[in-house]
């Protein structure tokens, strides 16, 4: 795709699951890569996977929840790193608990892991690229729990629909500094969390075919079918598209 090569991306969560395969995809099309993720063991790995490829990459592993410690990770970075370019909130966790058997503790950690993390990191990098003038693009991975509903969701799918709301604001506020930001949507994917929350939710395996069966292409999402969106996004070949979201759930959600 075009304007990735040398561009500076940090991706949020980027030790496994969606984050390592769209830090793998940044790196085959050139991009310097800062894996972020609290793991420092699986952010780790992944820097030394795109490495051992003949990429660049570096890890940063700043708690995202503790604004002023990721705002100096931020800061950090771009001095010895480079101005970052593009930056991919990828962050998340969840588990099934439906709402009325949850309590405020549950509620304030998804909504610091799931929503204060962007805003905690946004801000910084925001400031940066305005500030030098860079019209930068950031992506953030939403939900289409935020499109449609989930069951067992609800704070979880509130804090996603708050990071489409808040993309769409700032596409809005900067705009006029030629900075986009858009929102991927995945649905049914096979990561990590996934496997959690249905392990939270009990029998699992019917659980998994209850999902295989709802979706129309026939197949759960995997890891590796996300970057493709997310790169056009943080393209070039994206650069008058802003405010938008778009669901990567083989059909199971379909919005005109």
């Amino acid at each position: 795709m075009k304007g990735l090569k040398g561009k500076v991306v940090v991706v949020t969560g980027g030790g496994g699951g969606i984050g390592a395969a769209t830090c793998q995809r940044f790196a085959e099309e050139g991009a310097r890569l800062v894996v972020s993720d609290i793991n420092a063991k699986a952010a780790g790995a992944v820097v030394d996977a795109i490495k051992a490829a003949g990429g660049d990459a570096v890890a940063m592993t700043a708690d995202l929840i503790d604004y002023a410690a990721t705002g100096k990770a931020v800061a950090e970075i771009e001095a010895s790193f480079g101005p970052i370019d593009i930056l991919v909130n990828n962050a998340g966790w969840d588990i099934f608990t439906p709402f009325l058997k949850s309590e405020p503790d549950f509620w304030s950690k998804l909504i610091d892991i799931n929503l204060r993390s962007v805003l905690n990191i946004t801000k910084p990098v925001l400031a940066s690229m305005v500030a030098r003038g860079h019209q930068g693009r950031i992506v953030s991975i939403g939900s289409d729990a935020a499109r449609v509903g989930s069951s067992g969701e609800a704070v979880y799918a509130a804090c996603k629909a708050g990071i489409i709301a808040f993309s769409k604001t700032l596409a809005r506020e900067h705009a006029r500094n030629g900075i986009t930001f858009n929102v991927v949507c995945p649905g049914v994917t096979e990561t990590a969390m996934l496997e959690s929350f249905m392990e939270a939710a009990g029998d699992k395996e019917k659980l998994r075919s209850a999902f295989t069966k709802a979706v129309p292409l026939g197949r759960m999402g995997r890891p590796d079918d996300l970057p493709g969106a997310i790169l056009f996004f943080a393209s070039d070949d994206a650069a008058f598209i802003t405010g938008q979201v778009i669901s990567v759930s083989g059909g199971l959600t379909m919005h005109g």
